[in-house]
Protein backbone atom coordinates (compact mmCIF):
# COMPACT_ATOMS: atom_id res chain seq x y z
CA UNK A 1 0.00 0.00 0.00
CA UNK A 2 1.15 3.20 -0.71
CA UNK A 3 2.08 6.16 1.58
CA UNK A 4 0.45 9.75 1.38
CA UNK A 5 3.30 12.22 0.38
CA UNK A 6 3.63 15.54 -0.72
CA UNK A 7 4.53 15.92 -4.65
CA UNK A 8 8.07 17.31 -5.38
CA UNK A 9 6.75 19.74 -8.05
CA UNK A 10 3.52 20.76 -7.13
CA UNK A 11 3.52 19.88 -3.13
CA UNK A 12 -0.15 18.65 -3.25
CA UNK A 13 -0.74 15.37 -0.92
CA UNK A 14 -0.90 12.14 -3.09
CA UNK A 15 -0.46 8.65 -2.20
CA UNK A 16 2.60 7.46 -3.33
CA UNK A 17 3.14 4.28 -5.43
CA UNK A 18 6.16 4.60 -7.65
CA UNK A 19 6.73 7.75 -8.53
CA UNK A 20 8.15 11.01 -6.16
CA UNK A 21 5.36 13.44 -8.29
CA UNK A 22 1.42 12.52 -7.89
CA UNK A 23 -0.30 12.07 -11.57
CA UNK A 24 -1.20 15.30 -12.51
CA UNK A 25 2.20 16.36 -12.54
CA UNK A 26 3.41 12.98 -13.98
CA UNK A 27 1.30 13.29 -17.25
CA UNK A 28 2.51 17.21 -17.39
CA UNK A 29 5.98 15.77 -18.07
CA UNK A 30 4.66 13.50 -20.28
CA UNK A 31 3.28 15.71 -22.28
CA UNK A 32 6.07 17.90 -22.69
CA UNK A 33 8.11 14.67 -23.84
CA UNK A 34 5.13 14.34 -26.36
CA UNK A 35 6.09 17.74 -27.64
CA UNK A 36 9.64 17.40 -28.08
CA UNK A 37 9.63 14.02 -29.54
CA UNK A 38 7.18 15.33 -31.95
CA UNK A 39 8.83 18.04 -33.00
CA UNK A 40 12.21 16.15 -32.85
CA UNK A 41 10.73 14.08 -35.32
CA UNK A 42 10.13 15.99 -38.16
CA UNK A 43 13.37 15.69 -40.67
CA UNK A 44 13.87 19.41 -40.69
CA UNK A 45 14.32 19.84 -37.05
CA UNK A 46 16.52 17.29 -36.54
CA UNK A 47 19.42 19.33 -36.66
CA UNK A 48 18.01 21.84 -34.03
CA UNK A 49 20.15 22.44 -30.65
CA UNK A 50 18.68 21.88 -27.28
CA UNK A 51 18.12 25.72 -27.08
CA UNK A 52 15.86 25.72 -30.31
CA UNK A 53 14.07 22.76 -29.37
CA UNK A 54 13.69 24.92 -26.09
CA UNK A 55 12.48 27.54 -27.58
CA UNK A 56 10.34 25.76 -29.85
CA UNK A 57 8.63 23.69 -27.89
CA UNK A 58 8.00 25.53 -24.44
CA UNK A 59 9.93 22.75 -22.80
CA UNK A 60 12.96 24.07 -20.39
CA UNK A 61 16.23 22.85 -21.24
CA UNK A 62 16.46 21.19 -17.89
CA UNK A 63 13.63 19.02 -18.89
CA UNK A 64 15.08 18.18 -21.86
CA UNK A 65 18.52 17.18 -20.49
CA UNK A 66 16.50 14.55 -18.02
CA UNK A 67 14.76 13.19 -20.94
CA UNK A 68 18.39 12.70 -22.40
CA UNK A 69 19.85 11.38 -19.23
CA UNK A 70 17.14 9.09 -19.05
CA UNK A 71 17.30 7.54 -22.54
CA UNK A 72 14.26 8.51 -23.91
CA UNK A 73 15.86 10.89 -26.76
CA UNK A 74 19.04 9.07 -28.31
CA UNK A 75 20.74 11.60 -29.11
CA UNK A 76 22.85 9.79 -32.11
CA UNK A 77 19.57 10.47 -34.51
CA UNK A 78 20.39 14.18 -33.63
CA UNK A 79 23.76 15.53 -34.15
CA UNK A 80 23.41 18.94 -33.02
CA UNK A 81 21.42 17.95 -29.83
CA UNK A 82 23.86 18.20 -26.60
CA UNK A 83 23.57 19.80 -23.47
CA UNK A 84 26.34 22.19 -21.04
CA UNK A 85 28.52 20.39 -19.41
CA UNK A 86 27.87 21.40 -15.72
CA UNK A 87 31.62 22.88 -14.95
CA UNK A 88 32.53 24.77 -17.80
CA UNK A 89 29.36 25.00 -20.28
CA UNK A 90 30.48 23.39 -22.95
CA UNK A 91 28.09 21.71 -25.25
CA UNK A 92 28.53 17.72 -24.49
CA UNK A 93 26.32 14.93 -25.51
CA UNK A 94 27.13 12.35 -22.58
CA UNK A 95 27.73 12.49 -18.22
CA UNK A 96 27.72 15.58 -16.70
CA UNK A 97 30.82 17.03 -17.72
CA UNK A 98 33.31 17.31 -20.85
CA UNK A 99 36.15 15.33 -21.52
CA UNK A 100 38.57 18.34 -19.79
CA UNK A 101 36.61 19.27 -17.29
CA UNK A 102 36.29 15.18 -15.96
CA UNK A 103 40.37 15.14 -16.47
CA UNK A 104 40.33 17.63 -14.13
CA UNK A 105 38.08 16.95 -11.63
CA UNK A 106 39.91 13.31 -11.51
CA UNK A 107 43.54 14.70 -10.96
CA UNK A 108 42.00 16.73 -8.14
CA UNK A 109 40.08 13.84 -6.93
CA UNK A 110 43.71 11.16 -7.35
CA UNK A 111 45.62 14.29 -5.47
CA UNK A 112 43.77 14.69 -2.37
CA UNK A 113 43.11 10.36 -2.14
CA UNK A 114 47.00 10.99 -2.00
CA UNK A 115 47.15 13.63 0.59
CA UNK A 116 44.84 11.22 2.70
CA UNK A 117 46.57 8.34 2.44
CA UNK A 118 49.91 10.08 3.19
CA UNK A 119 48.53 11.89 6.39
CA UNK A 120 47.27 8.80 7.34
CA UNK A 121 50.30 6.76 6.99
CA UNK A 122 51.75 9.66 9.00
CA UNK A 123 49.83 9.73 12.02
CA UNK A 124 49.99 6.16 12.61
CA UNK A 125 53.48 5.52 12.19
CA UNK A 126 54.78 5.01 15.98
CA UNK A 127 58.38 7.92 16.96
CA UNK A 128 61.16 6.52 15.06
CA UNK A 129 63.44 6.88 18.25
CA UNK A 130 61.69 4.31 19.76
CA UNK A 131 61.55 2.23 17.84
CA UNK A 132 65.12 1.76 16.77
CA UNK A 133 65.78 1.90 20.48
CA UNK A 134 64.05 -1.02 20.86
CA UNK A 135 66.00 -2.96 17.62
CA UNK A 136 69.39 -1.85 19.33
CA UNK A 137 68.65 -3.39 22.30
CA UNK A 138 67.66 -6.47 20.84
CA UNK A 139 70.68 -6.99 18.94
CA UNK A 140 72.49 -5.85 21.80
CA UNK A 141 71.12 -8.56 23.66
CA UNK A 142 71.33 -11.06 20.55
CA UNK A 143 75.54 -9.81 20.38
CA UNK A 144 75.76 -10.53 23.79
CA UNK A 145 74.30 -14.06 23.93
CA UNK A 146 76.35 -15.07 20.78
CA UNK A 147 79.46 -14.42 22.78
CA UNK A 148 78.94 -16.26 25.45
Amino acid sequence: MGQLQNCMMCGRVFVRTVRPICPACHQEIEAQYKKVYDYLRKKENRQATIYEVSENTGVTVARIKEFIREGRLQLSQFPNMGYPCESCGAIIREGRLCEPCRKKFHGVAERLSQAFVESRERKSKKPQVYYEEKQKGYRHLREDDSES
